[in-house]
């Protein structure tokens, strides 16, 4: 007897700071996953590349892409545009390769309301939750990305973002870059085996 199993799509939540994006990261350089490429119409900041870290893109490209219907999902955070190309996602699960997308809660919901059999079939949910406030600012700081006033800002988004963590499968409560990654590692292990996912190969 051979088994298949569908592909993963795992979507990671967590207010700016909380280390959302390393935990992704580290999890694609470990093992076979595919971190998505967001769009997002805020400015490119020193060291990041277009097509690698986001697809930059201005105010009208964002709207002309809602309008011809390019993205899974798309939201409005601190002020900025963020979305997901269809095409980052639906050919890899097709294939049945794992997928990680970094995401808001609105960006969240919406996927979990998606009427795509697909999605809801392959969809997993984690949120990252910051030990306390404190640390979170204390990350936010050492950034150095955002003006005060934009740091200002994200704290507070953040007051509201984290009140979110009960709607997700699984909650990581950051502690270290490493036991984090470990944390999510373990999830993602025990999802590939979840029964549901597997299926028998055709002869």
């Amino acid at each position: 007897m051979s088994l298949q199993r569908t592909g993963i799509l795992c979507v990671v939540s967590g207010p700016s700071g909380s280390g959302k994006t390393t935990v992704c990261r580290g999890a694609a350089a470990a093992i076979p996953l595919y971190y998505t490429v967001s769009c997002t119409t805020r400015a490119q900041r020193p060291g990041e590349t277009h097509g690698l870290d986001y697809f930059f893109l201005s105010e009208d490209e964002f709207t002309q892409r809602i309008a011809d219907g390019d993205f899974l999902e798309h939201a409005q955070v601190h002020g900025r545009r963020y979305g997901t190309l269809k095409s980052e996602v639906l050919p890899r699960l097709a294939a049945g390769q794992d997928v990680v997308m970094d995401l808001d809660p609105q960006g969240a919901a919406q996927l979990r309301a998606c009427a795509d059999p697909a999605i809801l079939r392959s969809l997993v949910d984690v949120f990252i939750l910051p030990a306390n406030l404190d640390d979170l600012r204390v990350r936010l700081t050492h950034r150095s990305s955002e003006t005060e006033a934009e740091l200002q800002l994200r704290l507070r988004n953040a007051l509201d973002e984290m009140q979110h963590w009960p709607r997700y499968a699984y909650t990581v409560v950051s502690h270290s870059k490493a036991a984090d990654l470990a944390d999510f590692l373990a999830i993602l292990t025990a999802e590939r085996h979840r029964s549901s996912r597997l299926h028998l190969a055709p002869l």
